[in-house]
């Protein structure tokens, strides 16, 4: 009988971790995936962007180094960085992740899954089969999101790229117009600038990475354009025409102006893959975000059975927070299944998300590097938060002077006047990805001011960023 414990709808990072922690309490798991298993993250996102990202940032790096400097005396090999890319991406390969799945003792169905009513699941397998799973405690939405293009004339036969072509293409273009100025518009800018393209980003906000401190745009934007990328503020495309399937495509502004490029990609958010997965058979409306609780299950849906995990609950569309919701989900159903009471008074227990509210970290892998955690001091002021926003230069610590001649970096650090906790932390500059989870831990743990002047950063490193925080903050 086709009968498990838990029935997982598909099998990106956010199944996978779902599916292992559930097997590790020892209920039975089936996972349901009709692309590759691994997900978006493993081959058209996290993983093969940052290995089309890091080669530009190690050479960024070198060229800012006395001694390195001199030594470094060509441009990047195209071919081996997207040789290096499809490596990263398994070669769009997932027998790996199938067989990781299989150790775990989940059953691994490929196919097309839909919900069928309360507790069951129809899959079309590619062979034509169709199997019907049920579950005995749960079933968890876990397909994630897709691209959203913009409903603009002539975009359905521009044949425009998303992440996906973003991230895979074979083949760098001569001129490349992303349209988008968050992180994945960002990053896929500076990756194929430092590949050779010239890159035009047209942005329809006012700054670059809108969800983080006005700073960081500022600075990354700075970057871009000295790197060579045209940067432009304030501007919308009304229009986007491809005549020849292999020909120029002509983008119209709302400015009056046009651009030419050999390729455009969009990066204007996304949707979740709800569209045809049987929510109508049990009175959801398809194609939407699935609201939930913070265990993860969806209150929507009578008997408790239904959870949304990942992107397609619109919590927190980070790969990480994912799997850490994951976590939390998983923990949540095996306890429901075991008869054990959650620790639902506790904000921070095992069966509560709140890291989703509080304490979501992020990174963009950008030259400079954006990170940040927690609130912004715009967030804080929305959130009546009685806030003391504290910045420093991070290029007057001693280690980023060591990290790179001429090191141009920011920190700002969030402080709750009335808990004397830190709020929130964003950092700006080249390698600042790695101080990222010490800011998470103090914000997660509300860390009392006084008890983080005691923790003393070694030197020289550019972790002395919180010594100098915490100095400019006592005054």
């Amino acid at each position: 009988m086709d009968l498990f414990d838990v029935i997982v709808l598909g099998a990106g990072p956010v199944g996978e971790n779902l599916v292992e922690r559930t097997r590790a309490a020892g209920l039975s798991a089936a996972v349901v995936e009709s692309e590759l298993a691994g997900g978006e993250c493993s081959y058209w996102a996290c993983m093969p962007s940052k290995a089309l990202l890091r080669p530009a940032a190690a050479l960024a790096d070198a060229r800012q180094a006395p001694g390195a400097a001199g030594a470094v005396t060509g441009s990047l090999d195209v071919p081996a960085v997207l040789a290096s890319r499809d490596s990263f991406a398994a070669q769009w390969d997932d027998s790996g992740q199938v067989d990781w799945i299989d150790s775990t003792g989940a059953e691994f169905v490929r196919g097309h899954g839909r919900l069928d009513g309360p507790r069951r699941v129809v899959v079309e397998t590619p062979e034509g089969v169709r199997r019907t799973l049920t579950a005995r405690h749960a079933v968890a939405v876990c397909t994630g999101s897709s691209a959203a293009l913009p409903d603009l004339p002539g975009i359905d036969g521009a044949e425009p790229w998303t992440n996906r072509r973003g991230t895979s293409a074979e083949r760098v273009p001569g001129r490349l117009a992303v349209v988008g100025g968050g992180p994945v518009g960002v990053e896929l800018a500076t990756a194929w600038q430092s590949l050779g393209s010239e890159v035009t980003l047209l942005v329809r906000d006012d700054g670059l990475l809108s969800r983080m401190e006005p700073f960081v745009g500022e600075e990354v934007h700075r970057a871009l354009s000295d790197a060579g990328a045209d940067v432009r503020l304030g501007v919308s495309v009304t229009e986007v025409r491809r005549p020849q399937p292999d020909g120029e495509v002509t983008l119209t502004l709302d400015d009056g102006g046009r651009l030419v490029c050999d390729e455009v990609l969009f990066a204007t958010g996304r949707r979740p893959r709800t569209g045809d997965i049987g929510l109508e058979t049990v009175d959801l409306e398809p194609g939407g975000w699935l609201e939930t609780d913070d265990t993860l299950r969806v209150g929507e849906v009578s008997g408790g059975w239904l959870y949304a995990v990942g992107d397609v609950n619109h919590r927190a569309l980070l790969t990480h927070q994912g799997k850490y919701q994951a976590r939390i989900a998983a923990a949540a159903i095996v306890a429901r299944a075991q008869g054990v009471p959650l620790l639902e008074n506790d904000r921070w227990g095992a069966h509560a998300a709140t890291a989703d509210h509080d304490a979501v970290p992020q990174v963009v892998f950008s030259h400079p590097e954006a990170a940040s955690v927690g609130l912004t001091a715009q967030e804080a002021e929305q959130r009546g938060v009685n806030a003391r926003a504290v910045d420093f230069d991070l290029g007057s610590v001693a280690g980023a002077a060591v990290h790179a001649d001429g090191y141009r970096g920011r920190a700002r650090m969030i402080v709750d006047e009335d808990r004397q906790v830190v709020v929130g932390v964003t950092f700006v500059g080249p390698g600042v990805a790695e101080l990222l989870h010490a800011a998470s831990i103090a914000v997660a743990a509300e860390v009392p001011i006084e008890r983080l002047w005691h923790a003393v950063p070694a030197f020289p490193t550019m972790s002395e960023i919180w010594l100098r925080l915490l100095e400019t903050y006592r005054g």
